[in-house]
């Protein structure tokens, strides 16, 4: 299987389960590793027959900007469904990242990578 990677995607979103989350919000950084079958569009040339990355960076970058979730879980399955929706796509790897989390010791990211494909 081909693949397709967006990476270092970033919004400002509103997911968590404190109430400063909430409130404050903070950035979330999202990576996609898409699986497809890129050599109907090599053979054509023809955009319509694979993934346009530009439309999906927009649409990967408004579910994080979008509606709150409390978990990352929750956030990443929103990623995957919408990466998922693109007919060429037949699986999608994503990972969320919250470099910003309310940890109290140092840290430099907090992560969770989910794999999902079509049923």
């Amino acid at each position: 299987m081909d693949r397709i990677a967006l990476r270092g995607l970033r919004g400002r979103g509103f997911h968590g389960v404190l109430p400063r989350e909430r409130e404050e919000g903070q950035t979330f950084v999202v990576d996609v590793v898409l699986g497809l079958d890129t050599r109907p569009a090599a053979a054509s040339d023809d955009l319509a027959r694979t993934v346009d990355y530009g439309v999906l960076a927009e649409q990967v970058t408004a579910v994080v900007t979008g509606e709150p979730c409390d978990l990352l879980e929750t956030l990443a399955q929103r990623v995957a469904d919408r990466c998922l929706a693109h007919e060429a796509v037949i699986e999608a790897e994503v990972t969320v990242h919250k470099p910003e989390a309310p940890i109290t010791v140092p840290f430099d990211d907090v992560t969770i990578t989910i794999k999902r494909s079509r049923a």
